[in-house]
């Protein structure tokens, strides 16, 4: 007897319902213009909207001008903004059922940077760029300039900055917002001892390095509304000595949930130079089955993950509810095709493509059934 797919089942994010298991990560494609969507991101997520994923979520989006990574990244700070993504989402929305959230970002000290594809490295306001915001007067590496101290007002900014962000959103009509904590940005620097040097309430102990990025989720979520699940993405370490680690991180997975967060998004490193990551499939899968372990809410795994069979074993294993690809992604935009045909699951293709499987096929769009003409 085959034993159903567990990675094709569906799950609750709070009011949300996913047909399965596997989300599209955001992806930063670096080629916005003033913050708005061009013709690659029309087809970018176009084609993964496509894919029979459960989840897809938009990429790293600044919620001020000047918490974006780079001149080219997505923001969500502006009425143009606002409609330009507007349009993105009702052309998906034309195509495919997928639920689409977005991710909210401020990139904090790792802002002003050039593309990776240029070297990644800070631009200077004379070269285009601008003087990017940190906890502390802590460079990102040891060759750039410090970014500027935060002051109390510039803290109250950028928290008002993710709630009009928040609120655009929803007007929009993203299905859920994920929150971006990890990677080096912004609310990962404040929580993290090694970017984190202040003496105030929002520095110093783990109490009150978590305080900013819980006061912007508690914003969020009440500029969202009771029927737009927040989630969170969170670094579960800094791979480097004295910085940010799990322990650290279930604490916060334990705040958040009891905030009212509807998910956690577990991936790792990013905000220190000296990070030592042993990268491999699955590498921080490890981290998400500790904060499974810690909370009730559905928590995300993500990493180098791109077998279907390891993607099953995770979430039958109960060491995560829900697979994200990225990479996996970019290589092979129908990986949910490959992944339900391996293990017996269905997926909901557009119409157009019900014809493409060849004959013999593992009939992996459950009964539909076509003519011939």
């Amino acid at each position: 007897m085959t034993v159903p797919s567990q990675l094709f089942t569906a799950i609750q994010l709070g009011s949300l319902t996913l047909p399965n298991r596997i989300m599209v990560s955001p992806m930063c494609q670096y080629c916005a213009v003033d913050g708005n969507p061009v013709a690659w991101h029309f087809g970018h997520l176009g084609s993964l909207a496509m894919s029979g994923a459960g989840l897809l979520c938009v990429e790293a989006t600044g919620v001020s001008p000047e918490g974006r990574i780079t001149p080219g990244c997505l923001g969500l700070y502006n009425d143009d903004n606002q409609a330009h993504l507007q349009r993105l989402v009702d052309s998906v929305r034309e195509i495919s059922p997928i639920p689409l959230a977005l991710q909210l970002s401020h990139a904090g000290r790792k802002a002003s940077s050039r593309t990776p594809w240029d070297g990644g490295s800070l631009i200077a306001p004379s070269d285009g760029g601008w003087v990017p915001h940190g906890p502390s007067a802590v460079a990102h590496k040891p060759d750039e300039p410090a970014p500027h101290a935060m002051t109390e007002a510039d803290i109250r900014h950028a928290i008002d900055s993710f709630a009009q962000a928040a609120r655009r959103a929803r007007a929009i009509g993203f299905d859920a917002i994920e929150l971006h904590m990890a990677h080096g940005y912004l609310l990962h620097q404040f929580m993290s001892p090694l970017s984190n040097q202040r003496t105030d309430r929002y520095g110093g102990s783990l109490e009150k390095r978590m305080r900013l990025p819980l006061e912007v989720f508690r914003t969020v979520l009440e500029a969202a509304g009771t029927d737009l699940p927040v989630g969170v993405r969170l670094s579960a370490t800094d791979w480097a000595e004295g910085g940010w680690d799990i322990e650290q991180t279930v604490e916060m997975a334990r705040h958040l949930e009891a905030a009212g967060c509807a998910f956690l998004d577990i991936s790792s490193g990013g905000l220190s130079h000296q990070q030592k990551i042993p990268v491999g499939p699955g590498y921080q899968v490890n981290f998400a089955a500790e904060v499974k372990a810690a909370v009730a809410i559905p928590v995300v795994t993500v990493g180098l993950i791109t077998d279907p069979a390891h993607a099953e074993q995770i979430v039958r294993d109960g060491q995560a509810d829900i697979v994200a690809l990225a990479r996996g992604f970019l290589h092979d935009p129908r990986w949910p095709w490959r992944a339900a045909a391996q293990l017996g699951g269905t997926v909901v293709p557009p119409r157009q493509l019900l014809r493409c499987l060849p004959h013999g096929h593992a009939p992996i769009f459950g009964d539909v059934r076509i003519g011939q003409r």
